[in-house]
């Protein structure tokens, strides 16, 4: 794996566990706005053909 595939899926790691994180805390803003970030991760794994599980969201 190489170091951009990793680290875009730490990102994603990182966004899905504050996604729940807002979600538990009632936080809606913060829901839609990590909701966002986790869209915007998806499509660029999508776009350079990098395998990602659907957790969250």
């Amino acid at each position: 794996m190489d170091a951009f595939t990793a680290g875009l899926l730490q990102r994603i790691k990182t966004t899905e566990s504050d996604l729940s994180r807002a979600r538990d805390e009632g936080d809606e803003f913060l829901v839609e706005v990590e909701l966002g970030e986790l869209d915007d991760l998806r499509r660029l794994a999508a776009e350079h053909g990098v395998e990602v599980s659907a957790t969250t969201a």
